[in-house]
């Protein structure tokens, strides 16, 4: 079934297709192409034309869309992402869903290989994909709106509201959300609209998202980003395979669950104006890192394991066991107690009538096998008793399942195996 306000209309994809035909060309499924098997479910770019070395780049920079694994999970952040809550029209069933999920999987496969997908009203701008990544994920209303809550995993609920918590509802829970990353504003403005065109017979958009982290050439590649209270922001974070698998990747349950993952969009508001009063000396203890290095106040670099129990001339412990490192940490005997982080800033215009204060924060993102165990768990002991409280505020929340990856001899489109089991 289709949204009543739209039956009205010709359908963009219909009078496209139609009118295309009437030129002699013809439109087939998703297919899905294994000429890259060397990239695949790696999140590796794949350069197709321009080289590196070339004064472009990005022109052709690809990630590979196919593998186990959705793209833009393990795939190093790029520069720009737009997270996008959806909700589907109530009269949208089981059957109307398998379109969208098709639809969105073969648009997406398309851009992210620098295509035009059927449709595009501006398809010069597919053209330059920029490292494009799409990831799809699905909350516990679109199980329930669908007749699937028997399918639900267990941990797929809102998290509980934790008393430091001014959650808004504006930027609550969604029955699906696409994370569409990019290293080009353009690419991701334009993709961002294509999708959200596309879904207006199925679902309508609640909330845009938008962060940014430094540009393409700016820091050196591979560098953790920094937040925008300058501190950097993913520094422990899995980097092998044998990580990934321990932390981020589902094995566990139903055949379509598996090699899917859990993804949790938190909403950070940043007090910067109280913020901004902290010397220097006082910001590093709040966070127990260096501003410069990142590095653990109890001494080496970025990475060197941090020495809670190290202490000063006087006694005291050289990281404040209530600093944000300190609280996030996880205890040695729970040591699945870890995220993959993959964060953004957020920068809008001061709210009217209150110029003089920021509207700055960071769009928290993480994936995980289960957030019960992993990010409750870990947010549970940050909301107790972590000296960073008292500079942000959790106004938004959301959880939600990513299905596995698709390809040859996996998923034709996102969550086939959940829809047609």
């Amino acid at each position: 079934m289709a949204h009543e306000n739209a039956r009205s209309s010709v359908s963009r994809r219909g009078f496209l297709v139609g009118s295309t035909a009437l030129a002699g060309s013809a439109f087939a499924a998703p297919a899905f192409a294994k000429d890259k098997d060397d990239k695949k479910d790696k999140g590796e770019q794949i350069i197709t034309g321009d080289s590196p070395d070339s004064d472009m780049p990005l022109k052709k920079a690809e990630i590979e869309f196919e593998g186990d694994h959705q793209a833009g999970i393990s795939t190093p952040p790029q520069a720009f992402a737009n997270l996008i809550g959806f909700n589907l029209y109530r009269d949208v069933d089981l059957d109307a869903a398998k379109r969208l999920m098709r639809l969105w999987t073969e648009d997406a496969h398309k851009l992210a290989q620098g295509e035009t997908p059927v449709g595009d009203l501006e398809p010069e701008l597919a053209w330059t994909p920029a490292n494009l990544t799409i990831t799809c994920g699905v909350g516990e209303p679109f199980f329930d709106k669908l007749g699937l809550t028997d399918r639900k995993p267990g941990w797929l609920h809102p998290i509980d509201k934790f008393d430091k918590d001014k959650l808004e509802d504006q930027w609550g829970q969604t029955d699906i959300c696409l994370q569409i990353c990019t290293d080009d504003p353009i690419t991701l403005a334009h993709a961002t609209r294509h999708f959200i065109r596309s879904s207006v017979r199925y679902a309508e958009a609640k909330w845009l998202q938008h962060g940014f982290l430094h540009a393409v050439g700016s820091v050196e590649k591979g560098a953790t980003g920094r937040n925008l209270f300058g501190f950097k922001d993913g520094t422990v974070n899995p980097s092998s395979d044998e990580e990934y698998n321990d932390q981020v990747w589902i094995d566990e349950g139903p055949e379509w669950s598996r090699n899917g993952t859990c993804l949790v969009v938190r909403r950070i508001s940043y007090d910067m104006d109280e913020w901004e009063k902290l010397d220097r000396m006082s910001r590093e203890m709040v966070f127990g890192r260096t501003m410069g290095e990142g590095a653990p106040l109890s001494g080496g670099d970025e990475f060197t394991p941090a020495d809670y129990k190290k202490t000063d001339e006087i006694g005291l412990p050289v990281i404040d066991p209530m600093s944000h490192m300190a609280r996030a940490v996880n205890p040695d005997d729970l040591p699945h107690q870890k995220l993959r982080r993959r964060a953004y800033n957020y920068d809008l215009p001061p709210v009217p009538g209150d110029v003089d204060h920021s509207n700055s924060g960071l769009i928290f993102i993480c994936f995980q096998k289960n957030p019960e165990e992993q990010f409750t768990a870990i947010q549970k002991r940050l909301n107790e008793a972590d000296r960073l409280n008292q500079w942000i505020t959790h106004i938004g929340s959301s959880v939600y399942f990513c299905p596995p990856g698709v390809g040859e001899g996996r998923d034709k489109y996102w969550a086939q195996g959940l829809l047609e089991s």
